[in-house]
């Protein structure tokens, strides 16, 4: 009979959890291996057994952050109109950029903002998940097109580009200490906008007689 491994002696779930709020804190280039490790709770051997290295456990990191902390974009691409989708979204990413127990802003943001070429291909894994994130919501709306949710002359890639400037933006003025009400404010501005140049029906547009 083959020998079994010799078991893990840390939990690997809880190991990347804490790396994420590395990485969220300290950018991909500002935390060292001894940085992550020291966080996880184990060694660097452990580390690259378990994880390959500093760069597939940042690209795990951002999957478990994407999974957990950006949920509530999967609730929102649900809502049944193209104004309650948009509407989640950016309600949400309010709450989830000011939250008390996790760092300011967003993983996907600070993680990569300041990469130098040594480290190229992680600002563009990162930029390449906020344009597939763009493109997931682009879709959407061209769903909302073809539904008749929204009008025909509706530009769906110009609109979730907006979107996505909008909430990007507001994960970093989050990062600098810009209240949770003042993102609010500029979420709801950026709500009437999209509106305005949609031609999205309102909540009670919806649902009035024609």
């Amino acid at each position: 009979m083959p020998q079994r491994g010799r078991p893990r002696g840390f939990d690997v779930d809880e190991a990347l959890e804490r790396a994420v709020e590395v990485f969220w804190r300290q950018g991909y280039e500002g935390a060292s291996v001894t940085d992550l490790t020291e966080a996880m709770g184990i060694n660097k051997p452990s580390l690259y057994a378990a994880f390959g290295g500093k760069e597939e456990l940042f690209r795990k990191a951002v999957a478990r952050y994407a999974e957990k902390d950006m949920g509530y974009a999967r609730d929102a691409f649900a809502q049944p109109t193209a104004y309650e989708v948009v509407a989640t979204l950016l309600r949400e990413n309010v709450i989830a950029v000011t939250r008390t127990d996790r760092p300011a802003g967003c993983l996907s943001i600070q993680g990569g903002t300041s990469c130098s070429t040594d480290n190229a291909p992680i600002a563009g894994f990162l930029a390449a998940s906020r344009l597939g994130g763009e493109g997931a919501l682009a879709d959407r709306l061209a769903r909302a097109v073809a539904e008749g949710d929204l009008p025909a002359h509706a530009d769906p890639v110009a609109l979730a580009r907006f979107i996505m400037i909008v909430t990007e933006g507001q994960a970093v003025h989050a990062a600098a200490g810009v209240s949770r009400e003042d993102l609010r404010q500029a979420a709801e501005i950026a709500l009437a906008g999209f509106a305005a140049a949609s031609g999205a029906r309102l909540p009670e547009q919806a649902t009035r007689p024609v």
